[in-house]
């Protein structure tokens, strides 16, 4: 009877008790796989299900000299897993299946890695559809899968939750643990190198914030990669792909994150980032100065003018002077913070250079001078430089490890770098021999006795001296923070205002005063007052807007909003510098924009704007409303998004001004400025019925200056220029967008009328003189068109308005019947320019325009301007 049970367990186990079968999803306890077994098979000893992911004893490089148990994708090949990566084996290593659990050995029986303790015995081990590779007890229950324990890949299916992280591999042949991480946090994703941020998912252009829920985990599906919720029931921030069966999210050993699809052996990149690779914290190593290459399409190294290439270390890059060498981060073995102070000096980076982490680093203080800052420096071991933002006074500390430096697209910004390096001679001066004695030299019996004693006068002496410098170093460095702030010394209230994070530099009304020449150079002046061109004492010139009718209770609660707004930095928005509260007046101290508002340069008589320059402004203020929908960790609607506040700088790159603003004013002025603004055109349909008002209420004025943008002149027109007079009036009613009286013009009802015929080079600026193709012209009108839509739900975000400029996304179809109330708007915009051409009934501020209250006295679109 036992032969014959013997005999029947044989015939009915399956094959994969036995070595060295490839299997089909599953494997059994006492299974044993090297690659050398399976050498005929690439090392495969299972595949899933149907075949789509396969486990192998895999080497991924040339060498055949490192092995490692992979989960593999079999039509890209990609290695989605590793289980020993830090401790690969030869050709002749082992992977053993056990009851409790999977172990690797070296050739020599040497154990290199192993499942951690299970709660039970092993039954069976699975490799899924999905590529998970489970372990399962008796009752097919779980007790460790490999999408729990992740290495640097997501795939479909798999779940990436706040507390674990992904990390880069050293090289595509070299699986070992990298330095780069891609860490869910509470509400974001963010890539890290040695702890410093260089990338969150929420800031890519074709990311959607949903809502501010707390993130759970990130997770990818067939349409795109999600960050998810209460319980993964809301979305918090989504990248929205292309449909595709399968995609994995990589995190490469540069430090880039990459998404790609696969279709059947087509695979695309959907998303690396981040984009720039000057912006990936090593690809230049150590102070290596990264310049982007625009004709090789690829980022090029060198060293910073202070610097030179380090022979050790290949393009790493070291002193000129070869008398300092670059400080190291301290440690439990090395702490070089104060003894060592005086040989640490300091080497700039110069003018026009940045560094990856500035976007996501908090100062170490702020409002102080560049020697406290070198001095928080000094004393910090683990600081080996720092950037010092002379506008604001804050001071940035570089830690723990030096990356690579980057050109700053502002050459002429006032933030500066320094590295810190040490003085090999001054060092060698401190006594590296402790003062021991040498057994061999002979000294008088005095000496032998006096020698203590000296020695701790000596000690005294030296400690007083230290303990001197740094007290009045820390004097000085409080008189600095005095004179940046007199006024917090002298009420509580004003130290409430000091206490508040992330507040920008507090500047003294007698040094705006000096800067503006007593505010003699008024610039503009708009809805929340006027405006001021000065120069600091630096020679940085700003903008110094005055705001009037302030709205807020209280000096504090002004700053807690200017925190909101100064600590919000994107290149398409206009930097907040500093503040200033001097009695009842309360000033903001902007960067200055050289080229004016997009107003003054599109409507004016100056050099008229090329299409591919309008479409770059359009873009970067789409950018820039993007970041503040969905980037920021509080929403910010901007309510006020017109060609008066969209400034422009070199290269008429846009930046948008006055965003965050609106919480300032009072209940009155709030009302007075809302029905101005409405004046000119661009305020949303929802506010004139009490509907909610959204971010999607700036995307109608948006797609507003859009139009205006393509035609080159104000939506509400009294000449038709460049536009040809509707021969069809009756086919919609009557209802032309042209007055046949007085030849008046509603442009956006005549670009619905152009957009149905397709018509679309009649809406273009005549001022090009042909130098636009049609398609062109479409592209921009139709996105105008979408943005107009009346049902704030139909409107593109600004992410998808992003993605439809730049190519990434199609250009949305506009929705006729959600435009049908522009022929409304058209009819009345014609009544009541006819009335005040002819000088009949003025308009009273009671009377209104299709809900748009028209005044003679109203304010001019000059007067509505943002900062310049």
């Amino acid at each position: 009877m036992g032969s014959i049970f013997i005999i029947l367990v044989l015939v009915f186990l399956p094959s994969c008790f036995f070595s060295p079968v490839t299997c089909s999803e599953y494997i059994y306890p006492n299974f044993t796989a090297s690659n050398f077994q399976f050498i005929d098979k690439a090392g495969t000893f299972l595949l899933s299900r149907n075949g789509t992911f396969k486990a192998a004893m895999f080497n991924p490089g040339a060498e055949q000299a490192r092995f490692y148990l992979c989960i593999i994708h079999v039509v890209s090949n990609t290695v989605i897993w590793s289980a020993n990566r830090d401790s690969p084996v030869s050709i002749s290593g082992n992977m053993h299946l056990t009851p409790n659990g999977i172990s690797i050995q070296d050739e020599d029986g040497k154990g290199k890695w192993s499942t951690p303790v299970l709660k039970s015995a092993v039954f069976s081990l699975q490799l899924t559809e999905t590529g998970n590779l489970v372990l399962l007890d008796r009752s097919n229950g779980s007790l460790w899968e490999s999408f729990l324990s992740p290495t640097d890949t997501l795939v479909i299916g798999q779940q990436l939750r706040v507390g674990t992280v992904l990390t880069s591999s050293v090289a595509d042949a070299d699986l070992s643990t990298g330095d780069y991480i891609l860490a869910v946090g509470g509400s974001d994703a963010l890539l890290q190198w040695h702890g410093n941020t260089y990338w969150q998912l929420s800031m890519e252009t074709t990311a959607y914030k949903n809502t501010n829920h707390e993130v759970q985990y990130l997770a990818m599906n067939t349409t795109g990669l999600y960050l998810f919720g209460v319980n993964g029931s809301e979305v918090v921030v989504q990248v929205i792909f292309s449909p595709s069966e399968f995609r994995v999210a990589k995190l490469n050993y540069n430090g880039q994150l990459v998404v790609t699809s696969f279709s059947d052996t087509i695979q695309k990149q959907e998303l690396v980032s981040p984009r720039d690779a000057c912006r990936t914290p090593y690809i230049c190593h150590k102070i290596g100065l990264c310049t982007n290459n625009a004709a090789l399409s690829l980022p090029t190294c060198s060293c910073p003018s202070n610097f030179h290439g380090n022979s050790k270390d290949s393009g790493s890059c070291v002193p000129r002077d070869t008398s300092y060498s670059l400080s190291s981060a301290c440690n439990s073995t090395n702490n070089n913070s104060v003894f060592n102070s005086s040989g640490v000096s300091y080497i700039t980076l110069g003018n026009g250079l940045e560094y990856f982490a500035l976007d996501f680093l908090q100062p170490v203080t702020y409002g102080v001078n560049i020697s406290s800052c070198k001095y928080i420096c000094t004393m910090d071991c683990s600081c080996l430089g720092f950037f010092y933002e002379s506008s604001s006074g804050s001071c940035y500390a570089l830690q723990k490890e030096l990356g690579s430096i980057m050109s700053n697209s502002d050459p002429d910004g006032d933030v500066l770098g320094y590295i810190k390096v040490i003085n090999a001679s001054a060092l060698g001066n401190s006594g590296d021999n402790n003062g021991s004695l040498d057994p061999g030299q002979d000294f008088p019996l005095i000496a032998l006795v006096l020698l203590p004693f000296t020695g701790v006068s000596v000690v005294i002496t030296i400690g007083f001296l230290v303990w001197r410098r740094q007290k009045v170093t820390q004097i000085r460095v409080f008189k600095d923070i005095k004179l940046a702030y007199p006024r917090f010394s002298s009420s509580s209230g004003d130290m409430d205002i000091f206490s508040i994070p992330g507040l920008p530099r507090k500047f003294e009304y007698e040094e705006l005063q000096a800067a503006t020449e007593n505010f003699k150079n008024q610039i503009g002046s708009g809805g929340f007052g006027a405006v001021y061109k000065g120069s600091l004492s630096d020679k940085t010139v700003v903008a110094v807007k005055k705001i009037t009718n302030i709205g807020i209770r209280g000096k504090r609660e002004f700053c807690s909003e200017i925190a909101t707004i100064g600590n919000i930095h994107h290149v398409n928005l206009v930097k907040l510098k500093g503040f200033c509260t001097y009695g009842s007046q309360y000033l903001l101290i902007y960067e200055y924009m050289n080229r004016s508002s997009l107003d003054r340069t599109l409507f004016g008589n100056g050099p008229v704007l090329e299409w591919q320059e309008r479409v770059e402004i359009a873009l970067g203020t789409a950018r820039g409303l993007a970041y503040l929908h969905s980037s920021c960790e509080q929403k910010i609607i901007h309510c006020d998004v017109k060609p008066e506040n969209i400034l422009l700088h070199d290269n008429f790159q846009a930046k948008i001004s006055d965003f965050g603003l609106s919480k300032l004013l009072s209940a009155e002025q709030s009302s007075h400025f809302t029905t101005m603004r409405g004046t000119r055109g661009y305020l949303a349909p929802e506010w004139l019925t009490s509907s909610t008002i959204s971010e999607k209420t700036d995307v109608y004025s948006f797609g507003m200056v859009l139009l205006e943008l393509v035609s080159g002149r104000k939506n509400c027109s009294t000449s038709a220029q460049n536009t040809s007079v509707n021969d069809d009036n009756e086919s919609n009613g009557g209802q032309s967008s042209i007055s046949s009286r007085s030849n008046l013009v509603y442009f956006p009802l005549f670009a619905l009328e152009m957009h149905e015929k397709g018509r679309y080079l009649e809406l273009a600026d005549s001022r090009l003189h042909g130098r636009v193709l049609s398609e062109d012209v479409e592209k921009l009108v139709r996105i105008a068109l979408c943005c107009v839509h009346e049902e704030p739900v139909l409107r593109p975000s600004m992410v998808s308005v992003v993605g439809m400029l730049e190519g990434g996304m199609p250009v949305g179809r506009p929705r006729v019947e959600s435009l049908s109330f522009l022929r409304f708007y058209g009819r009345r915009f014609a009544e009541a320019s006819t009335i005040e051409e002819t000088g009949g009934q003025t308009l009273g501020r009671s009377s209104s325009v299709a809900g748009m209250h028209i005044s003679h006295s109203h304010m001019s679109a000059q007067q509505l301007s943002g900062p310049r």
